[in-house]
């Protein structure tokens, strides 16, 4: 499948579900549904060729998926004369679901983290793997969550519902661009149909909220961060560490939108999170130079951050921080902090961050090993490389003690 027909796909798949779920409710049999139609649609439009409305050729496979379940419960029998989509009854300017499915994905019968692991896998199009990975937790209870999050939409009826906890969607975004700014496994660092997607209902989440200080923040963080993008790797697919890379490829128009945005927020009302990361970015990206970069400023930021939000990300931040303000041993005990601490057990970015900090220390030894460490614990190709290069620079010579 084609890179053009999987993006359409992924841009269709949480409007046809919204319809779906807007006009018949149950959101697990739904999902089903769109799930059996985009498989119809990835193995039929490459040979038949793209329908001239294809969101209207989802619904109605996707309709009749629905049909068919129904007949197979008999309890559900009556509903079957109803169940029939004409793709023809569907305006041509409808509004967009993808907001209300993500909005239904926050059901307020829902825990928080099975709101999170419930709308990235069906509105930001994410395998329960990357789910579980950008919750540090095993895949199989993942799985579980997310089967246990669809079956109480189910029980409570759910139907299209505005929660007030915006947050919850904001943190489900955040994810969603995180996993792919820095994809967790594959073969590949970026994941740009992810970080897109996230971009294009970030955007229009701040449509719909347009005095929503968090809502701009988190847009301008995204544009900070993903204007890096092109510089992240070279030629031959290696990262390319941020204080290394040539910053004329960064976007600037990508920089000067989120630098725009953040100064319409800061001040505007009650500083959150992304507000603050969107600080720190934009500090890093106006640096002319990594020598530049006002790493005080950046480390007072944190110290905002760690107030505001805290948690072991922002610790492992936090602690390079530190190190560039104060000196690697005092980042190293700044990250001391973090050993034990369980939600950090499923990835490899402490031992990666210690590796770089014991190199900055002097000690090449148990630098290699960190970097080894963090390169064993990680799914991502390109990481792996980046890991195990750095711990072979720090071999020592043949015939060392």
């Amino acid at each position: 499948m084609s890179g053009a027909l999987e993006d359409l796909l992924r841009e269709l798949a949480p409007q046809v579900l919204g319809a779906l779920v807007r006009r018949h409710g149950q959101f697990d049999a739904c999902e089903d549904a769109v799930q059996e139609a985009l498989l119809a649609a990835a193995t039929r439009w490459p040979e038949e060729g793209v329908p001239a409305r294809p969101r209207s050729w989802l619904l109605a496979v996707a309709g009749r998926a629905l049909v068919d379940h129904w007949r197979r419960d008999s309890a559900r029998r009556r509903r079957e004369v109803s169940a029939a989509l004409d793709p023809t009854r569907e305006p041509p300017d409808r509004p967009d679901d993808t907001l209300e499915v993500l909005f239904l994905c926050c059901h307020p019968a829902l825990s928080p983290p099975s709101q999170l692991a419930l709308t990235l896998r069906a509105a930001g199009g994410l395998s329960t793997a990357q789910v579980a990975a950008a919750f540090l937790v095993p895949e199989a209870t993942m799985a579980q969550r997310i089967s246990r999050a669809k079956q109480r939409i189910r029980e409570a009826g759910g139907r299209f519902a505005r929660p007030a906890a915006v947050a919850v969607v904001l943190h489900v975004l955040y994810l969603m661009f995180n996993e792919g700014h820095t994809a967790s496994s594959g073969p590949d660092l970026h994941r740009p149909d992810l970080t897109t997607e996230a971009v294009r209902l970030a955007r229009l989440l701040h449509r719909l909220l347009p005095a929503d200080g968090e809502v701009a923040g988190l847009l301008a963080l995204m544009l900070l961060t993903d204007a890096r993008r092109a510089a992240r790797t070279d030629a031959e697919g290696w990262i390319v560490p941020l204080a290394e890379q040539d910053r004329g490829r960064w976007d600037a128009a990508a920089i000067a939108e989120g630098r725009a945005l953040l100064a319409r927020t800061l001040g505007a009302g009650p500083v959150g999170q992304y507000q603050v990361q969107a600080a720190i970015a934009a500090l890093h990206d106006e640096a002319p130079t990594a020598a530049d970069t006002d790493w005080p400023q950046i480390l007072a930021l944190y110290d905002v951050l760690d107030r505001v939000a805290p948690g072991p990300v922002v610790t492992l931040s936090r602690a390079v921080a530190v190190a560039m303000v104060h000196g690697p041993v005092a980042g190293l005990a700044a990250l001391g902090t973090l050993d034990g601490d369980a939600r950090l057990a499923y990835t490899h970015r402490l031992e990666a961050v210690r590796a770089h900090l014991l190199e900055q220390a002097g000690d090449p030894a148990a630098a290699r090993e960190s970097y080894l460490q963090a390169a064993r614990m990680t799914a991502s190709l390109p990481e792996q490389r980046y890991l195990t290069r750095r711990a072979a620079r720090l071999r020592p010579p043949p015939g060392d003690a």
